[in-house]
């Protein structure tokens, strides 16, 4: 499958179209973004270690009934996934306190979580992303009752499935954040990505930062960092 025309360029990605309007191609970039764009830089190799990342887990929760908007990896950095309406809301994941869960509520950091939290912010960058309800979200349309049912359903059982997964190689999964789309029929599926970008990921020994945090926080080693979930993950 070949790329026509760009139609979309964010922070970490660009999206092209196919000559097949049921599939677009994504073409994962190096460039790093924080606070909503407003810290830029660049992770060496970042693009390629997403992209893969991102496939391997999607193929892994497709095998455990999590339906994907995963198709085929075309390169190291491109990927054809099924043509999805996404669905304008942030879908955040915690099971440990971490970032702006503990700023927010005073908990500090790295205390585990009673239960995994499920929050929603709505997408959108000039407004901050702010978090809401499901009651905001019913009043404003952007997803109905019975969408984020399934919505609140899959990224609860993404969770059990991915700290378990994780924690195999010694990874432990503090928080993350998935994004869903609607295919043509309106089927619900899951979007995005799964990464260093997406996910808090620490070294369940040494609690040691081995993702974007370390880049927000001007922590050093990023590259090495992403390198080392790469690894750990896909044994390259």
């Amino acid at each position: 499958m070949k790329k026509t025309q760009q139609l979309y360029e964010g922070k970490a990605k660009k999206v092209y179209a196919t000559e097949d309007d049921r599939y677009v191609i994504v073409d994962y970039k190096d460039d790093a973004t924080a606070f909503n764009g407003l810290k830029k830089g660049s992770i060496a190799g970042k693009g390629v270690i997403n992209n893969r990342v991102t496939n391997y887990m999607m193929k892994l929760l497709e095998e455990k009934g999590i339906p994907t908007h995963f198709v085929e990896e075309i390169s190291q950095r491109e990927t054809v996934v099924k043509k999805v309406k996404i669905i304008p809301l942030e879908v955040i994941v915690r099971n440990i306190a971490a970032g702006s869960f503990s700023k927010r509520f005073g908990v500090p950091e790295g205390q585990k979580l009673l239960c995994p939290t499920l929050e929603y912010c709505y997408k959108d960058d000039a407004l901050g992303d702010p978090m809401v309800n499901d009651s905001h979200i019913l009043a404003c349309g952007w997803a109905t009752k019975e969408e984020l049912d399934t919505i609140s359903s899959y990224a609860l059982k993404i969770n059990e499935i991915m700290q378990e997964f994780f924690l195999k190689a010694n990874i432990l999964l503090v928080d993350f954040k998935l994004e869903f789309g609607k295919t043509a029929d309106g089927t619900i599926v899951l979007a995005d990505e799964i990464s260093p970008d997406t996910c808090r990921f620490w070294d369940a020994t040494t609690m040691q930062k081995l993702d974007k945090d370390r880049f927000r926080r001007d922590l050093g080693g990023v590259e090495d960092a992403y390198q080392e979930i790469f690894k750990r993950l896909l044994g390259e």
